[in-house]
């Protein structure tokens, strides 16, 4: 008889590393890649994947998750499936999400109501792809109650991830599981790499009710998937672990088969969006096979013009979202969203531009996220001065990338 799984993605983070981009947003709802938000990548893996009875349980700044959630991810109720999202309703008392596990333990009514044998957990925070079903194959044949997916990752970034120690005496499942360890050399999977916890779980459903009720309980607990629930299976010899290596994505190329980006930080963000821009990508979303699916936006194409002085738009690995206009300006490794107007001699480089930005005739964009609804106004220059930047109350990060707010207007 076939197992009936049910989904829980995680999307109530309050994704202050993210900030400016989370001031007025959910984290899962911060636009990505020039067409999609960051939710759009772990729902639509779950599609892919066969999953039709998904629950995105939300939180904070939830709104226009919930309206892009409301508006694209509609399933057919004839077959029985949905996407919805469901906000946080107090129902173990007056207190809201205390972490991850704390989501699920407070939303075990969908749990009850769908009597899954298989529940998958997944973060809304990540870019990748990754066929579920083969994980969720492997967890049956496993016998563990509890699958976490790893993939592997060099060992000087340990520090950075959930560290899976293997165990040697049990094929395949998990010895320990070491939170951000700063010396992982102990934990090697293979010459120079470890297996880093991907935020995904894969649970026999009694299993999960099980692990979150005793969480609830037990006064101390951070009440999170990664350092609390995951241990408790740890310890009883029941958790085990899945590569990332094993899992096959239809379309998938050499390249890109293996990518996997946590986007928490504006750092991680950026560079995510440089991973998109090149002859041979190494994250590909031009990959029919498995698609990530989003809004479809009611757009003309984009448009490339000369300007007044018959210069020509220069456009180089770059993404450029319909409906947005490049008269006679240069834009180079960046993405642009949808309905932006890049004005005559405009230069946009290395950059981000969220919906609906204006970049005015001459004005330069270098190193730059700027947040929909921004107004940069004729010879106006953002990540060329970043005292003029600062005194602007934009924020700048280690390596030198300057945020811009959304709805921000600049002009000489």
């Amino acid at each position: 008889m076939e197992k009936k799984v049910f989904g829980i993605v995680l999307a109530g983070g309050e994704g202050k590393r993210l900030m400016p981009l989370t001031a007025d947003r959910a984290k899962p709802a911060v636009p990505f890649g020039g067409a999609y938000r960051l939710i759009d990548f772990a729902i639509s893996n779950l599609i892919n994947s066969d999953l039709r009875k998904i629950v995105v349980l939300t939180q904070y700044k939830s709104h226009s998750l919930d309206r892009h959630l409301s508006q694209v991810w509609r399933m057919s109720n004839m077959l029985n499936s949905y996407v919805t999202s469901v906000p946080a309703q107090q129902r173990t008392g007056k207190h809201w999400f205390a972490g991850s596990a704390d989501a699920i333990f407070q939303s075990l009514n969908l749990v009850a109501d769908e009597k899954p044998d298989i529940v998958v957990v997944v973060g809304a925070d990540h870019v990748y792809r990754m066929d579920f079903s083969d994980m969720i194959q492997a967890h049956i044949e496993s016998g563990a109650r509890a699958t976490v997916a790893g993939i592997r990752q060099p060992l000087e970034l340990a520090d950075q991830f959930g560290v899976i120690e293997e165990d040697e005496t049990k094929d395949g499942f998990i010895k320990a599981f070491h939170e951000k360890p700063a010396d992982a050399s102990d934990f090697v999977v293979a010459p120079g790499e470890v297996l880093a916890s991907m935020g995904n779980y894969v649970f026999d459903a009694d299993a999960l009710v099980e692990a979150v009720i005793a969480d609830n309980s037990l006064e101390g607990s951070s009440h999170d998937m990664g350092g609390d629930i995951i241990p408790w299976f740890v310890e009883r010899g029941e958790a085990a672990m899945y590569d990332l290596k094993h899992n096959t994505v239809p379309g998938a190329t050499e390249r890109d088969k293996y990518y996997w980006r946590d986007v928490g930080t504006i750092e991680s963000f950026f560079d995510a969006h440089m991973d998109l821009i090149s002859a041979l990508p190494i994250f590909n979303l031009y990959n029919r096979e498995w698609p990530i699916y989003t809004q479809i936006v009611n757009a003309p194409p984009a448009k490339f013009t000369r300007d007044a002085w018959g210069r020509a738009a220069d456009v180089n690995e770059a993404i450029v979202g319909s409906g947005s206009v490049v008269q006679g300006a240069s834009i180079v490794r960046s993405v642009v969203a949808p309905w932006c107007v890049i004005d005559a001699g405009a230069t946009v480089s290395d950059a981000i531009l969220f919906d609906f930005v204006h970049v005015g005739a001459g004005a330069v964009v270098r190193r730059a996220i700027i947040d929909k609804d921004v107004e940069l106004g004729p010879g106006v220059q953002v990540g060329v001065d970043h005292d003029l930047d600062r005194s602007r109350g934009f924020s700048i990060s280690a390596s030198g990338i300057v945020t811009v707010p959304k709805g921000t207007k600049i002009f000489q």
